[in-house]
């Protein structure tokens, strides 16, 4: 009797395990890759926006010449970079099968939090 309870409960989409398991966990990973992905996000811009803020100071001072189009190339090709890691992140958050909706949500809120 009592297995039948627990095989009942395994397949009801509306019970605690079933709902904890395939909607749960995913969301939680995909909210902690979403929230560590904007903090990398920010930090990666930081960082970016304090070189290229020394590189104009030193332009002003003649100590080098920056080429203009090869600066816009650098941001096009991180900017590429940034896209594809984001891209990557969620298809692998995806590989939860019938979770993966759970998990990209999760995703998306994270992001939003961090």
């Amino acid at each position: 009797m009592n297995n039948a309870i627990e095989t009942h409960a395994s397949n009801d989409i509306f019970s605690e395990a079933f709902l904890l398991g395939n909607l749960g966990a995913p969301f939680i990973l995909g909210m902690a890759v979403g929230y560590f992905a904007k903090k990398m996000l920010r930090t990666a811009l930081f960082v970016g926006g304090a070189i290229v803020s020394i590189l104009f100071v030193a332009e002003y001072y003649d100590l080098i010449n920056i080429n203009n189009m090869a600066l816009e190339s650098a941001a096009n090709s991180a900017a590429e970079a940034a896209k594809e890691s984001g891209s990557f992140l969620l298809d692998r958050l995806a590989v939860f099968t019938s979770r993966g909706v759970s998990g990209a949500g999760g995703f998306f809120v994270g992001f939003k939090l961090g």
